[in-house]
């Protein structure tokens, strides 16, 4: 089973959960940009945290034999906060990397006018680059909140099959299917969609344009959630190509219209900027 993780936030994780999702079949990632767990002071650690997703992880990542490309954006949280505001303006100088494959995460968190701005203005950025979006609806109210969502992404320049609409479930597939956006589903051990959960929307709606994520963070989470679903949909009748298409072959269609996604295998540098992730030898 070859999984590609299209939503984990790997910098919250250890080596050990890079080892083991080598072996559970894991060969590709993507990390949005999130927020920190609390508040950011100014938007200088916003770019130190950028500039981890863009060296340092995919350092990490390579040591496992893992592909590791992400997303760059100010998140709704933190789109609240006027002393974040100005990390937007300077957005443009990392989405022109070339393993940034999306601007995200955005989208709603409480729904707020400052979200709507932040959102607005950064679907902006990805139909001016030219990449996708991956689009985080809210925990809370979320019929109501994916539906301000695809509102304002249809009145962007942005087309919605270029959106990725992410943390959906039971209360929200259809009307996110009906939309013509990608559907993203993450899976947690106590929240969000379960194993069981995320087989029984697939039976209901099918596999095509579906990605499953485990969105693993510094909560409680598990980066071992993709394989598990994977496990789960063929306990219960999927074929071996249905959990291709929604491990590999979707999230590899999806971050692939950015025109930036390489899954070529590399050799694993030895060092990232003189460190390693050794400890007490060479």
């Amino acid at each position: 089973m070859r999984i590609f993780d299209p939503h984990i936030h790997m910098t919250s994780r250890t080596t050990d959960d890079y080892e083991a999702m080598r072996a559970a079949g894991v060969r590709a990632v993507v990390e949005p940009a999130f927020w920190l767990g609390q508040p950011r002071t100014s938007p200088a650690s916003f770019f130190d945290y950028f500039d981890s997703l863009l060296g340092w992880e995919p350092y990490r990542a390579a040591q496992y034999g893992i592909a590791h490309h992400c997303t760059i954006a100010l998140n709704p949280k933190e789109a609240n906060d006027p002393r974040c505001l100005p990390v937007i303006e300077e957005l443009p100088r990392y989405l022109v990397k070339d393993s940034v494959v999306a601007v995200g995460e955005i989208g709603y968190d409480s729904m707020t006018p400052a979200e709507d701005h932040a959102l607005a203005a950064q679907l902006q950025l990805a139909a001016d680059h030219g990449l996708p979006a991956l689009v985080h609806t809210p925990h809370r109210d979320k019929l109501t909140g994916l539906r301000r969502t695809l509102d304002v992404v249809r009145e962007s320049a942005l087309p919605v099959d270029r959106v990725l609409v992410d943390h959906l479930n039971e209360t929200t597939v259809k009307e996110a299917k009906a939309s013509g956006a990608w559907l993203g589903f993450s899976v947690y051990p106590d929240t969000k969609m379960d194993e069981d959960r995320m087989v029984a929307v697939l039976r209901a709606h099918g596999p095509e344009r579906v990605l499953v994520n485990s969105a693993a963070d510094w909560g409680k989470s598990d980066p071992l959630k993709t394989r598990k679903v994977g496990d789960a949909m063929l306990r219960a009748g999927f074929s071996e190509d249905d959990v291709d298409l929604v491990l590999w072959r979707n999230p590899v269609a999806f971050y692939g219209l950015s025109g930036r996604l390489d899954l070529t295998p590399v050799d694993a540098p030895a060092t990232h900027e003189g460190n390693s992730i050794l400890r007490g030898g060479e």
